[in-house]
């Protein structure tokens, strides 16, 4: 591979002046372990992107793998499984996603690869990049060093960046798009381990802070709904999913996100641990140093790694990764998939239950306290955070004493799976508190809103001037 600023340069410079004012393509890519996700959108430089298509290819470590795909916000295939096309690793979901788009003629601006001018890729683990950055040769092989930092995490996504770099046109840029960008700003003595610190600079062991495609999007979200600049909100986020977060952001930016070095510290998740005492592992198994077996030549896990982010959270309590299977359980009477459950069994989904609201619960209060107790709104966002009337019930009843809530039963259990959708970003379930929920003009309130990290990675490249010429 030649490096990309020899090979775009000259082109950068020609086609400057006129570039911007041209409509482009720009795909997100969003690669998981088990998925690849793509979102085609059409952009003009310094303008909101507008969604042309969207495809997802699932099951990549559960065959058969199956295939999603929608136009224009309606669904055209929908989980179909994929029978003629060999699908056995991210880069060859990647190329079966893109062919769909080409072959689309629903979708006339993408007949051929060279109609793609920008692919946006989201690593997990950008080390100290503080923003999105056109993907060198130079660049990947820093990316590449970042592995031993993330080894479960960006090793996905360099898969498809090696792919696009080697096969796609050499008109086509690659932008990486950092989930630890966002959180740059977190403060010297908040991302500083108490460590050796010749140690930790050598070694890069700090902080990094995770999820922040998905804090940017929601931050700009809310200043939005609350008719304020980004600069002038406070708010407590929570981004719950199978992985999952919290984030205090104060002035538009973040002071503080509960992962760390890696996204398996803070919160439990679907099979993630979190937070636990970090001599725990070492008593937990005697091989804990020794490299898994799922560790291959260029991606090295530890034991230790693999037993805490793969082997723990809600699946160890439960068996089941699946949240939604929690709650139902908690109320067997809204569902006839849990009604067989044991009184031993639902007592497992309870204590996940109550360990999640409580982690959760804890960050707030911590984080509240950081903010001063000037904080706007308390946001949910993320699979769970969107989902789950429940969970959002208990953690707003819990912290009701900061001044959150009550929560709106109807707000919460109906207007939310009505209305949150591509309308609708952001709906609120719990008013200002009069009595105790305004502090400095600030009135804690309590909202949902539908995070979009795909149109967040092709809005910072649409609004970037070094990535459009």
């Amino acid at each position: 591979m030649k490096d990309v600023e020899d090979i775009h340069r000259p082109m950068l410079n020609s086609l400057q002046s006129t570039s911007a004012k041209m409509k482009k393509i720009v795909l997100s890519v969003n690669a998981g372990s088990s998925s690849v996700k793509i979102s085609a959108y059409s952009a003009l430089f310094g303008q909101a992107p507008i969604q042309l298509a969207e495809a997802q290819i699932s099951g990549l470590t559960a065959p058969p793998p199956t295939l999603r795909y929608t136009r224009h916000g309606e669904k055209v295939i929908n989980d179909e499984e994929i029978k003629d096309q060999k699908v056995s690793t991210q880069a060859d979901a990647f190329d079966i996603l893109v062919k769909a788009l080409i072959d689309d003629n629903g979708v006339p601006e993408i007949s051929s690869k060279e109609d793609i001018a920008y692919i946006c890729h989201r690593i997990v683990h950008g080390g100290d990049f503080v923003r999105p950055k056109l993907i060198s040769d130079e660049t990947y092989h820093n990316l590449e060093k970042l592995n031993d930092l993330a080894p479960l995490h960006n090793s996905t996504s360099l898969v498809i960046v090696h792919r696009c770099m080697s096969d796609m046109p050499k008109t086509t840029f690659n932008i990486a798009c950092f989930d630890s960008q966002f959180h740059h700003t977190i403060p010297e003595h908040i991302r500083t381990y108490p460590i050796n610190q010749d140690i930790a600079r050598n070694n890069h062991l700090r902080k990094y802070g995770f999820h922040g495609i998905s804090y940017a999007f929601i931050t700009r979200a809310t200043a939005e709904f609350l008719g304020k600049k980004v600069e002038d909100v406070n708010i407590i986020a929570l981004h719950l999913g199978s992985g999952a977060s919290a984030c205090a952001i104060k002035g538009g930016k973040s002071l503080d996100n509960s992962m760390g070095l890696t996204p398996l510290a803070g919160l439990p998740g679907a099979t993630r641990s979190g937070s636990v005492d970090p001599s725990l592992v070492f008593h937990y198994a005697s091989d804990v140093g020794k490299l898994s077996p799922a560790s291959t030549k260029d991606l090295h896990i530890s034991r230790a790694e693999e037993i805490l982010n793969k082997q723990s959270g809600w699946k160890a309590l439960t068996g089941t990764t699946n949240f939604g299977t929690i709650t139902a359980a908690l109320d067997p009477s809204s569902s006839d998939t849990t009604s067989h459950l044991s009184p031993e069994e639902v007592a497992k989904m309870r204590l996940a239950f109550d360990i999640f609201v409580e982690r959760i619960c804890a960050f707030i209060g911590s984080y509240y306290v950081s903010l001063q107790g000037q904080v706007d709104a308390l946001v949910f966002a993320g699979g769970i955070g969107e989902k789950s009337d429940r969970l959002r019930a208990a953690v707003v009843e819990q912290v009701s004493c900061l001044g959150f809530g009550p929560v709106d039963k109807e707000a919460n259990e109906t207007r939310v799976k009505e209305e949150l959708d591509d309308s609708h970003d952001v709906i609120e379930i719990a008013p200002p508190n009069s009595k105790k929920g305004k502090r400095d003009g600030r009135e804690h309130r309590v909202l949902v809103c539908k995070t979009d990290e795909q149109f967040e990675m092709a809005r910072a490249c649409a609004e970037d001037g070094e990535f459009w010429r």
